[in-house]
């Protein structure tokens, strides 16, 4: 893929290569494209595509200078491209692992943020107090608790963000010894350790098959004073066991209040990335701005996460191209064929994804959007792949393995230690995330102006001219670290973030 200068045109040429491009307004029939010596037959709604050459059906046609599909019809030039005329088809990638690996870049002065920093050496930009479910039977009396902490009672602890009930509606009905039951237990326990929670009340019911201390012992979780658990049945009801958790609340608000910001360096940061909503200009302008921002983040020695494995398929190989090892291609490689396999047991297919908001933006294979999907982990090295919701334990550029799902996925990247995300929309998210700040990222203007309340950053300029890809870059770093130094993003002013913790569930619902 290329870096894109600045653009006045009527349509974006993204590659020397490429048999389409990309409408940059809407285009009627007949509209004359001198550059590329074209005229529209037919009329390109704004982020589509339009054929710059004939295509004979069943030949591929490529955008990026990669293939997104193949031609289910002869292909004119100057005709629409989509779904009526191109559609997805399997073909061998070429991983050539490493070829593209290179020097980490560094810096000089290495940035910084106003954290919280943990007596443990862990480093937030959140200081909550969660209240967590192990079950949905339990979610109500986690929200009557933390609904119990309005503004004027923690008025009293101004250096405390909130209480945060953490809920969810799986924990029974399902295998309590199975693979789903561990994937859930290890995505609660990164919550419960998670940097941005100063403490933690964990609460069940009591017959549920995630019990409390079989979750305890299997994530090797012990009682304290920052740690409390508490089960329904045995504290003897509903109103007894919101008193004891509120009791638990109370005593954990001084310790967490004594905490202070400090000056911390910017590798103390760790991102996670996400792509919702998104349309045809996602991968022209949002993602690589933000792929730029964590090239930024990685060279001052921070730690970026990319997912949503059923979003870069088809662009795995621009990946692997950047691991750094054979094995770290491996585990990614593994996680592509299990999903294949996934999809084939449920008679499923990877191109169900592109979402019908997807197509209407201008995507319309599951090529297209993971070819522009990867932007957003920019160009440096990849170091590390882990599971769903593993701790995400080395710096630099790493994968984790999640559905493309935009809560679910968050959700394994927010356990495994993201302090904060970073959302890319073309179609419009309103995606919240606590106990880490979610910063979004319009893809266009038209987007950014309807929904301002909503949008953190308008990138649509990289569209119209007025700025780079790097310079977009540059800007959302910055973005980045005033939002972790206590900054509220656009969801958080809008209390926002309560509802999208949401598991990855496998398994029989039994």
């Amino acid at each position: 893929m290329t870096t894109l200068s600045l653009i006045r045109k009527p349509v974006l040429r993204l590659h020397p290569g490429d048999d389409v491009v990309i409408a940059a307004r809407p285009l009627a029939a007949g509209a004359r494209l001198p550059d590329e010596n074209l005229v529209c037959t037919d009329p390109i709604p704004a982020g589509h595509k339009l054929a710059t050459r004939a295509v004979a059906r069943g030949e591929p046609v490529r955008r990026y200078g990669q293939i997104i599909g193949f031609a289910i019809d002869d292909i004119a030039a100057g005709q629409h491209v989509h779904t009526h005329n191109l559609a997805f088809d399997t073909f061998e990638r070429d991983y050539a692992v490493g070829v593209d690996v290179k020097p980490t870049p560094s810096v000089s002065e290495p940035a910084t943020f106003m954290g919280y920093l943990r007596p443990d050496g862990r480093v937030a930009t959140r200081n909550y107090i969660g209240v967590i479910s192990t079950v949905n039977c339990s979610a109500s009396v986690s929200k009557f608790v933390a609904a119990h902490f309005t503004p004027e009672r923690l008025a009293a602890w101004p250096n405390v963000d909130g209480i945060v009930p953490i809920t969810h509606s799986v924990g029974c009905g399902m295998d309590s010894n199975g693979k789903g039951m561990d994937l859930l237990r290890r995505t609660i326990a990164g919550y419960v350790r998670h940097a941005n929670f100063a403490g933690v009340v964990i609460i069940g019911l009591g017959c549920e098959a995630n019990q409390m201390d079989a979750l305890f012992a299997a994530q090797q979780l012990d009682e304290s004073p920052l740690l409390k658990p508490l089960v329904i049945q045995t504290e003897g009801g509903t109103r007894k066991t919101v008193a004891a958790a509120i009791a638990a609340v109370e005593s954990m608000l001084p310790q967490a209040n004594a905490l202070q910001r400090t000056r911390v360096p910017a590798s103390h940061l760790t991102i996670g990335l996400q792509c919702g909503g998104s349309d045809g200009y996602s991968g022209i302008t949002a993602n690589p701005a933000l792929g730029a921002a964590c090239d930024l983040l990685v060279a001052h020695g921070g730690t970026v996460i990319l997912s949503e494995t059923p979003e870069i398929y088809g662009a795995e190989h621009l990946l692997t191209r950047r691991a750094v090892s054979q094995a770290v291609a491996d585990k990614l490689i593994a996680r592509i064929r299990w999903w294949e396999s996934y999809c084939e047991r449920n008679d499923g297919s990877m191109d169900n994804n592109p979402s019908p908001g997807n197509k209407a933006g201008g995507l319309t294979t599951i090529l297209e959007k993971s070819l522009g999907a990867v932007a957003k982990g920019g160009t440096t090295n990849l170091v590390d792949v882990f599971e769903y919701a593993e701790p995400v334990s080395t710096k630099g550029f790493v994968y984790m393995d999640t559905p493309g799902y935009d809560p679910v996925s968050a959700t394994g990247q927010v356990a495994g230690g993201a302090n904060l995300v970073c959302f890319t929309t073309g179609r419009g998210s309103v995606y919240g995330c606590r106990p880490s700040p979610s910063i979004k990222l319009a893809t266009n203007s038209v987007l950014y102006e309807r929904m301002s309340d909503d949008m953190d950053i308008n990138c649509g300029g990289i569209i119209d001219g007025t700025v780079t890809v790097q310079e977009k870059g540059r800007e959302i770093f910055e973005t980045i670290l005033r939002v972790a130094s206590g900054q509220a993003s656009r969801s958080e002013a809008l209390g926002m973030g309560q509802e999208e913790f949401v598991p990855w569930y496998l398994g029989a619902v039994m």
